[in-house]
Parts: C-alpha cells; structure tokens; sequence
C-alpha cells in the first residue's frame, strides 16, 4: 500500500509522482522486466497490469471489491446461490473513500492508518472529490503506481483482502467475520473475471 516510506524507499519524490500524474507519463515496465522474470509468471498467467502498464480487468474487478468495502455511499450486496462463487461488491458511481474509509481501509491492509502527511498527499497528488475524498480512479491511482514499483506489495495486499494468486476471492476466518458485519458475501469463492 502506498505511503510516504514506500515513496522514500524507492526514491520517488513527491515531485516525480506529481510530475508522472500530470504528463501522464507511461511505466517502462512492460519492456524491461526485472532479470529472469516476468510480471505474473509466478501467478499462474495472472497479470496485474497489462502490455501497456495499466491495470488489468481482472485486477480492477478485484480493487473495486476492495474499495466497494470502504466507500461512501456503500456499495451494494448482492446474494448468490452459486456455493462456490462470492458476489464480488461494485461502487456505486461517485463513491469516495472517506477520512474513516480510508483510514479502516489503510488498517485492514497494512494493520495501521495513513500518517497525516501520507494523507495529504493522496489529497495533493491523486484523484479526490472537493472534499478531499479519495475516489475510486484515485484509488486505482495508487495501485497502478504501487504495482509497477513493488509488484509484491499488491500481492500483499490482494492477500490481506482475501484474494489468492489466481485474483479468487477466498473466504478466511477474517472475511468470515466481515460478512457477519455485512462486508462480504457468506460464500467461499469468487473470481475476478473481466
């Protein structure tokens, strides 16, 4: 997840990532993998982000759950019969994170919220409403930024919000107790399909 020390251990500055939002400058990524690998070759062909660099439909579908479990308004449950399949949550239009979304989302993810200077360059540098809310392309934002930088940290956190490495929604003790509290779907699986 993205916060000022992933910036600062990876020698991004808030000038590089405000130049990169505003040219909407395109990751040499997909050219240049990293040596003797290739982005989701251990993922069975799972690829977070496209040729191109931009996230991939499978992992949107994936990050709209997420960001549909924090948002303002709530995004919609919806039941399933199919035992093996968890219907995936989708935000309404126009939701946003708000200052506690946001904060109970950064715990659940990396077990503490965003500092105040972390916040405030979500707010500086990233999609928000006037209110300073982060919105969903805000939040995919972060993900593609984070995912061309730190691959691993993305599976991370898939991980912490219950996907595998296959980007299918398997239900843990935690998510268990989510869909007490109607976060989830009860069903065990679910997979983010395009």
């Amino acid at each position: 997840m993205w916060n000022t020390q992933f910036m600062n251990s990876h020698s991004h500055s808030s000038q590089f990532m405000k130049q990169g939002f505003e040219s909407g400058a395109q990751s040499p990524r997909p050219e240049t993998p990293e040596p003797s690998s290739v982005q989701g070759r251990r993922n069975a062909g799972v690829q977070l982000l496209d040729d191109e660099g931009n996230i991939s439909g499978q992992f949107e579908n994936c990050l709209k759950h997420i960001f549909g479990k924090y948002c303002i308004p709530p995004a919609p449950t919806l039941d399933t019969k199919d035992a093996e399949r968890v219907a995936l949550l989708t935000p309404p239009p126009n939701a946003y994170l708000s200052p506690e979304g946001l904060d109970a989302w950064a715990r659940d993810t990396n077990g503490a919220p965003f500092s105040q200077e972390t916040k405030d360059e979500l707010v500086e540098f990233l999609d928000v409403t006037d209110d300073g809310g982060l919105t969903f392309k805000g939040f995919l934002q972060i993900y593609q930024l984070q995912t061309e930088n730190d691959e691993e940290e993305t599976w991370r956190d898939l991980s912490n919000h219950g996907f595998d490495r296959t980007l299918k929604l398997v239900l843990t003790r935690r998510e268990g107790m989510d869909s007490e509290k109607e976060i989830h779907s009860p069903s065990p699986l679910s997979k983010c399909e395009p």
